[in-house]
């Protein structure tokens, strides 16, 4: 009996075109889960950073208008920073590493004084811009067509919320 070469080759054809199919849809699937992993705790995380921002900035605004030490426990904010060093992109972490610095240089304000109203509408300008910063860096890591936000939501309030708290000195006295 002769063997059909014609039905061999073109069942192991249709085999082999099967098994290429299935381990390349496994890869291409794999590839699509480890993207949706990652851009899932990239959100989360960047999500608890600012989270952890807006508290510490609440927290040393009270304090530099209240005049008196901050209550700050760090804890928290370090644990996000530290989380976000393990998920974010180079312009993610350049722009939590700005606004880390810039929150630093508040602590440093409410610990000194005298202080004055510019002091803090200086620091206020400096978080603000770079919240923004960050959130536009965070945007466009999670998605890169999401077009940049040109204004800020949530977090330092603009200049002309906090004023007419703003002592022009500590001599002056708490608000």
């Amino acid at each position: 009996m002769a063997v059909p070469w014609e039905i061999v080759i073109s069942t192991a054809g249709g085999v082999a075109a099967t098994v290429v199919g299935v381990f390349a849809g496994g890869v291409v699937g794999r590839r699509g889960q480890n993207e949706q992993w990652v851009r899932d705790n990239r959100s989360t995380t960047y999500a608890t950073f600012l989270r952890e921002f807006v508290a510490v900035e609440i927290e040393l605004r009270t304090a530099f208008l209240a005049d008196r030490p901050h209550r700050l426990d760090w804890a928290p904010w370090n644990a996000a920073l530290v989380a976000l060093s393990l998920v974010a992109t180079r312009e993610v972490a350049a722009a939590a590493a700005e606004l880390t610095g810039a929150v630093g240089r508040f602590a440093e304000l409410v610990a000194r004084s005298p202080k004055t109203r510019e002091d803090l509408r200086e620091v206020q300008e400096v978080l603000a811009a770079g919240q923004l910063r960050f959130v536009n860096a965070a945007r466009s890591s999670l998605d890169g067509s999401q077009a940049p936000l040109d204004w800020q939501l949530g977090g330092p309030p603009a200049w002309a919320m906090t004023e007419p708290y703003a002592p022009a000195s500590a001599a002056e006295g708490s608000v």
